[in-house]
């Protein structure tokens, strides 16, 4: 693909985030999924409508691609987002296997604005006896059971 059609997607995704202001829907960031040159989903911040923590424009565009091509696995395909991905929506995006990210504005530009991930950033390098929100380990060993049920399972699928 020459760099018009990428621009084309990526222009695709700044508009999704602009309507998204501008309609009063939540946060101003779009993504765009492709594949072999055709649009497969978009969307725009949905945190705020679906009351859903999770719902930022990279996943939200993630579940509409799973959904219409009928798989997890989203390789070949690549991602137009409007600013570069939070940590949960990077580890989404590379939990589905998508090639190639294009992103617009970066995170330090989310930052000066309000959209701020840098302290999850912090959080993930420090032990957790040190992280600001407390973790408790509890039931290891009976949770062990389910795994070992895994490692066993003729039905599981590898993902």
């Amino acid at each position: 693909m020459d760099n018009k059609g990428e621009e084309k997607f990526m222009r695709m995704a700044i508009e999704l985030s602009q309507h998204n202001v501008e309609q009063g829907m939540g946060g101003p960031f779009g993504a765009v999924i492709v594949k072999e040159g055709m649009v497969v989903a978009r969307s725009a911040n949905k945190v705020v409508p679906q009351n859903d923590p999770t719902a930022h424009a990279e996943i939200s565009a993630i579940r509409l691609a799973c959904q219409e091509l009928g798989t997890y696995n989203l390789e070949g395909c690549e991602i137009y987002t409007s600013c570069e991905p939070c940590p949960m929506c990077l580890g989404a995006i590379y939990w589905a296997r998508i090639d190639k990210i294009y992103y617009a504005n970066t995170k330090a530009d989310a930052a000066a604005i309000g959209f701020d991930d840098h302290f999850i950033y912090d959080e993930l390098e420090l032990p957790m006896n040190k992280r600001k929100m407390p973790f408790v380990q509890l039931l290891r060993n009976e949770a062990q059971s389910a795994f070992k049920l895994w490692e066993t399972s003729e039905n599981k699928t590898d993902y």
